[in-house]
């Protein structure tokens, strides 16, 4: 098979990714569980052919130096997908991610309201985290449309790549791709106050030279929306910091106390109807949270997330506990995807009667959660 035939499988089975490696067969990634194709295993030479069949001469020649790239491709008749090609074990590897064409709004994907009042601040740090495959790009997408919708002004993304393409509607929306319309993140971002934005995307967080361009960004009054991998609030946080010297690390708690707006957490998990929810950890930038970062009390953020659910924040397992009174997770998913599954099980027990039926088919659980 090529590739234009192994991504229309893929439009067709909707799914999220395709895994491309030597000696087993191309699997696809659908609602989060892999899915072999039937027959025989890849040789290096099959994934080399389709590797390069994808990219120029200027990005081959630039993958074997590096040994890594990312890339975009657009088929009019399948849609984009982001590609990541890389060396494993000495042979070519290829992982495949299809990009929805269509954007949907906050409220097709199910995520709480208060992203629309986070989408339309004037300015600050907006930090999206989660793991890989998390929804992270989805989500920022639909923020930025509803800003485009509902806000003129000039929206910026830098990019690496770009994976949902924005038309102009309220806001003109610039959207530069690293490695085609610049030359890395940091050149981008050295020029994006001379093009007069009011709301910067940066792709992914990976230096300290990035991170002190999105609080600088923040900081001069512009909304900054960006990712991180982390797990959640305070490893997000944590990150941050560690991106700089110990001897600056006072400064930067200051000024993520003055200047941070949210930080979403984001995983998705399994659902009754086999498809995923989007549970949410939301913290937003209230008096108490200021405070706590400026002295540096990392730790009680939970707490405050915990009790500011009337501000908009919650926890992982609010937004689970939440999940489970729509009953749209079962009771063995709830517990096995909880921070804490003693607590959700106590609020549960105390808070939702109409189902106490599921609490006596409570029993200790060994699934193991995905990251």
């Amino acid at each position: 098979m090529n590739i234009e035939e192994l991504l229309k499988l893929m439009v067709e089975k909707d799914a999220s990714d395709i895994y491309i490696t030597v000696g087993v067969t191309p699997a696809y990634r659908v609602e989060g569980k892999t899915e072999p194709i039937p027959g025989e295993a890849l040789k290096p030479e099959d994934t080399e052919r389709l590797a390069f069949s994808v990219i120029s001469e200027k990005q081959k020649a630039a993958f074997l130096e590096e040994k890594e790239a990312n890339l975009a491709l657009f088929y009019p008749s399948l849609g984009r997908f982001r590609v990541n090609i890389f060396y494993q074990r000495g042979s070519i590897g290829l992982v495949i991610r299809q990009i929805k064409m269509e954007i949907l709004s906050l409220e097709d994907l199910g995520l709480p309201s208060v992203l629309k009042d986070i989408s339309m601040t004037k300015r600050g740090l907006v930090i999206v985290v989660g793991a890989t495959g998390s929804g992270k790009s989805t989500t920022l997408a639909a923020m930025i449309d509803h800003r485009n919708s509902n806000s003129p002004g000039h929206i910026i993304t830098v990019e690496d790549p770009v994976e949902f393409v924005h038309n102009h509607k309220l806001s003109i929306i610039t959207q530069r791709e690293v490695g085609l319309d610049t030359n890395s993140f940091g050149e981008a971002l050295k020029n994006t106050l001379r093009q007069a934005p009011d709301v910067i995307l940066v792709g992914e967080v990976r230096d300290t030279e990035t991170m002190e361009a999105a609080i600088t960004f923040a900081e001069t009054g512009h909304l900054c929306l960006a990712t991180l991998h982390a797990n959640n609030a305070n490893q997000s946080l944590e990150r941050i910091i560690n991106f700089f010297p110990a001897e600056r690390h006072e400064q930067i708690y200051l000024l993520l106390s003055l200047n941070l707006r949210s930080i979403i957490s984001q995983r998705l998990i399994p659902a009754v109807d086999n498809k995923r929810v989007a549970a949410l950890e939301i913290l937003l930038d209230t008096p108490r949270v200021k405070d706590l970062i400026l002295r540096k009390e990392i730790g009680l953020l939970k707490e405050a997330m915990k009790q500011g659910e009337q501000e908009g924040m919650q926890t992982f397992d609010q937004a689970i506990y939440n999940f489970y009174i729509q009953k749209k997770l079962d009771y063995e998913t709830a517990m096995a995807y909880a921070d804490s599954a003693n607590d959700l099980r106590l609020r549960i027990k105390f808070d939702t009667p109409d189902r106490k039926e599921e609490e006596t088919k409570d029993k200790p659980t060994f699934k193991i959660r995905e990251q």
